[in-house]
């Protein structure tokens, strides 16, 4: 490393098509082959990861399975097994700690880690020590690309640059020359939203971004995350408040034959026994619950656009969380769903919100000279109870109500950018990690 060079501060870690890649460390038969890691067994769901080789073949993630089959004939399709990803990410997690302490954990597939002096000026050997460790202690088809920079963002745009397996330190005095070519939509956090913004103002490039002024940055964001935003580009560190959980929730794309109002319902129900498990496990209430729904994307043969109908509901209740109290709630909001949705639900989310630690919770005069909260205590009790015996018997041994298994399973245990589900999560028996589900069609 040049004298000259500033001194790394970050290093990130971005594993290469991260499921499609666990599925080809678990099943040597999988390896060098094109693979195509989806939802559901079913021609009509699409791909939530692509290895390589399908990308080399110009397989792109979410693409329609159908479509990817006939751009690919002999395309290999799994079932995706989110607990097997989890339990995998978190050995991976042990195997970098022995080398770097981890900062950060972004997603399931994405860490940061924060370099001392010492470290960073040997950056690239500890780089390819990293990568050595997990070839050694997986296989050499789990990879990750590597960036280190003098901030987290910086370091992720130098992962990202090499992909995949490579490696890129990249330093202040390259800029803004060595990303001149970088397209504006493939930097981090910047959506078509904000390439618009970005190009009323009249940047339209890397280099143009590089040279906005703070004030500009602001102006064009609306906030301070401009600025923030052009501090990390620019190699200064931009501390955040620490995030505060707003909501519980979980989304499903549905199968064909869960599409008729029986099943609509079962499954929103299933969703939201999930989150309220995961409020429960924090010192926080919810007092909000929303119902939403997605018809099925139809594209416009004039337009080319991709469009699809929503339906939205709302209801509030008393600061509880209980599943009697979130039930009663929902099954409102799904009375309201057949009244007045004039679709068939491609997808359905449940979410909690509205939350209020223990502690900042004001006491209701009413509430309390009723039998309600009464009532929410009972029920409060029974829900952890559940809750217990579900963590020592499995997560069917007990529901309130019928509980129908849908396909693809793992309802409540998806896998999302910044999300890891947790144990607890999971309601079917662990599976197996060389137990590949290979899709029928």
């Amino acid at each position: 490393m040049s004298k000259n060079l500033r001194l790394p501060e970050r290093l990130y870690l971005d594993f290469d098509s991260f499921f499609a890649s666990a599925e080809q460390h678990f099943n040597p038969a999988l390896r060098g082959k094109p693979i195509g890691v989806v939802a559901l067994d079913s021609a009509h769901t699409g791909c939530i990861a692509v290895s390589r080789e399908a990308k080399a073949m110009g397989v792109k993630n979410n693409m329609a399975a159908r479509d990817a089959r006939a751009l690919v004939p002999d395309m290999i399709f799994v079932v995706a097994r989110p607990d097997v990803y989890v339990r995998l990410h978190n050995r991976i997690l042990e195997v970098i700690e022995t080398i770097v302490p981890i900062q950060d954990v972004r997603s399931i597939d994405e860490v940061v880690c924060a370099l001392l002096p010492s470290e960073a000026r040997q950056c690239l050997a500890l780089a390819a020590r990293i990568k050595a460790a997990l070839a050694r202690e997986f296989s050499p088809v789990l990879t990750c690309s590597i960036g280190m920079a003098s901030t987290e963002l910086l370091a992720k745009i130098a992962a990202e640059r090499h992909k995949p397996n490579g490696t890129l330190l990249l330093d202040l005095d390259m800029l803004p020359d060595a990303l001149a070519d970088l397209k504006l939509t493939k930097l981090p956090g910047v959506g078509d939203g904000m390439i618009t913004r970005l190009a009323a103002a009249g940047v339209t490039d890397f280099v143009g971004l590089w040279h906005l002024a703070p004030k500009q940055a602001r102006a064009i964001w609306g906030n301070v995350e401009g600025e923030r935003f052009l501090q990390e580009l620019h190699g200064t560190h931009a501390p955040r408040a620490p995030t505060r959980k707003r909501m519980f929730g979980h989304s499903r794309v549905l199968p064909r034959e869960w599409r008729s109002p029986d099943k609509v319902e079962d499954c929103t129900r299933q969703l939201l026994a999930g989150a309220a498990r995961r409020l429960r496990r924090t010192d926080l209430r919810a007092s909000r619950l929303t119902l939403s729904m997605r018809s099925q994307r139809l594209r416009s043969t004039r337009a080319k656009s991709v469009q699809a109908q929503r339906w939205n509901w709302e209801g509030q209740f008393a600061p509880s969380r209980d599943d009697h109290s979130f039930r009663k709630t929902l099954a409102q909001g799904l009375a309201e769903a057949r009244r007045t949705m004039p679709f068939s639900p491609h997808a359905v989310s449940v979410m909690l919100h509205g939350l209020d630690a223990e502690a900042d919770l004001t006491g209701d005069l009413f509430d309390t000279l009723s039998n309600d909260a009464d009532d929410r205590t009972r029920w409060e009790t029974i829900s952890e109870t559940m809750d217990q015996m579900r963590s020592r018997f499995g997560g069917k041994a007990l529901s309130l109500g019928v509980h129908d298994i849908v396909p693809g399973g793992y309802v409540g245990g998806k896998i999302a950018f910044g999300r890891i589900p947790e144990a607890g999560d999971f309601e079917a028996p662990t599976g197996h990690d060389g137990d590949t589900h290979f899709c029928s069609f």
